[in-house]
C-alpha cells in the first residue's frame, strides 16, 4: 500500500505541474473574477462565461456549464461568490462523468482479449509517434507484451522515429518499405503479435487531413484487413490531439471522427500550455473519453486520465 501511496502522490505532483499555466491562466483569472463580490450574480456569470470561453474551453462548453450553475443558484436558497469554485468543480467533474470519461482505466489492468489491438490516429506534429512510444513504454512497465505496427509508410521521420521509440523501450515495430500499403503493414503486425501471443498491438497511421475521402478510404482498409486476423478489431481507435493548439484541436477532433469511429482520445502537450481547459470542451463537445493526458517529454509522463484528478488540481485542490 506504502509503494502505491509514493506512486499516486508522484503522479498526482506530475499532473499538478503539468497543469500550473492552465490553473493560473483560467482559474486564477476566476478568483480575481469574484474577489470582493458577497453572491453570484449576472456580472460574475458574465465574467465567468468570458473567461472561459478565452481559454478554449468552448462556447457551446462555456454555455453549458453557465446554464448549470444558473440552475444551482436558482435552486439554493443563498450562493455566495466564494462558493462558485466549489460548484464549478463539481460541476465539471460531472459533466466528464456524463460523457463517459472513465476513471477505472489503468495500464495494468487485465486484457481480457488478446491482442488489444489500438489503432492510433491524428495529424503529423501532435504527438501521435511519441504517445504510442510512451504508451508501449507503460504497458510494458505493467507486464504487457507489446508490438508496433509502422503503418505511416508516407513518411520516413514517422516509421524511424517509431523504430527508435520501439528500442528504447524494447519492443519490436513490424515495419515495410516507405510507400508500401499501410494495411499490408497492420497485417503483418497483427499476424506477428498472435502468433507470439503478444497482449497489446498499437498501430500508427497516417496523419493527412487535406483529403477527407482518402483517410476515410485508408483507414477502413486498414480495419477490414485487421479483421482478417482478428475478428472485430480493432478494440480502440485513438486519436491524438494536441492540447496546446486549443481552438484547432476542436476542428482535428471534428474532422477525424467525420472519417472514422473515434472511439477514445489522448490529449499531448498540456504540460507547455495554459490551454488545459480544450480538454473539458473536447470531451464535451464530442462526448468521447479522454484516455490519457501528455504531461511532459519523458516516457513516464503519459497518464491515464482520471477526472477527478484532473479537475482537483485545476482548482488547486
Amino acid at each position: 500500500m506504502g509503494i502505491f501511496n509514493f506512486f499516486s502522490k508522484e503522479k498526482k505532483a506530475t499532473l499538478d505541474k503539468g497543469l500550473s499555466k492552465t490553473k493560473e491562466s483560467v482559474f486564477g483569472k476566476i478568483s480575481r473574477a469574484i474577489a470582493g463580490k458577497s453572491k453570484v450574480d449576472d456580472e460574475v456569470l458574465d465574467s465567468l462565461e468570458e473567461i472561459l470561453i478565452t481559454s478554449d474551453v468552448g462556447v457551446e462548453t462555456t454555455l453549458n456549464i453557465i446554464h448549470r450553475i444558473e440552475k444551482r443558484v436558482a435552486t439554493d436558497k443563498y450562493l455566495n461568490a466564494q462558493e462558485l469554485n466549489h460548484i464549478l468543480h463539481d460541476e465539471i467533474a460531472q459533466m466528464l462523468t456524463e460523457n463517459n470519461t472513465n476513471d477505472e482505466t489503468d495500464f495494468s489492468m487485465p486484457i481480457v482479449r488478446k491482442p488489444y489491438v489500438i489503432m492510433v490516429v491524428g495529424v503529423n506534429g501532435v504527438g501521435k509517434t511519441t504517445t504510442i512510444g510512451k504508451l508501449a513504454y507503460q504497458f510494458k512497465q505493467a507486464g504487457k507484451s507489446v508490438y508496433l505496427g509502422a503503418a505511416d509508410t508516407f513518411r520516413a521521420a514517422a516509421v524511424e522515429q517509431l523504430v527508435i521509440w520501439g528500442e528504447r523501450v524494447g519492443v519490436p515495430v513490424i515495419r515495410q518499405q516507405m510507400g508500401a500499403d499501410p494495411a499490408s503493414v497492420a497485417y503483418d503486425t497483427l499476424s506477428s503479435a498472435v502468433k507470439n501471443s503478444a497482449d497489446v498491438v498499437i498501430i500508427d497511421t497516417a496523419g493527412r487531413l487535406h483529403n477527407k475521402i482518402g483517410l476515410m478510404n485508408e483507414l477502413t482498409k486498414i480495419k477490414n484487413v485487421m479483421k482478417k486476423v482478428v475478428p472485430d478489431t480493432p478494440d480502440e481507435v485513438l486519436l491524438v490531439l494536441d492540447g496546446s493548439t486549443g481552438q484547432n484541436a476542436f476542428e482535428q477532433a471534428k474532422q477525424f471522427t467525420l472519417a472514422t469511429e473515434v472511439t477514445a482520445l489522448a490529449v499531448t502537450k498540456l504540460d507547455g500550455t495554459a490551454k488545459g481547459g480544450v480538454v473539458i470542451g473536447i470531451s464535451d463537445q464530442f462526448k468521447i473519453p479522454v484516455k490519457y493526458i501528455g504531461l511532459g517529454e519523458g516516457m513516464e509522463d503519459l497518464q491515464v486520465f482520471r477526472r477527478k484528478e484532473f479537475v482537483d488540481s485545476l482548482f488547486g485542490q
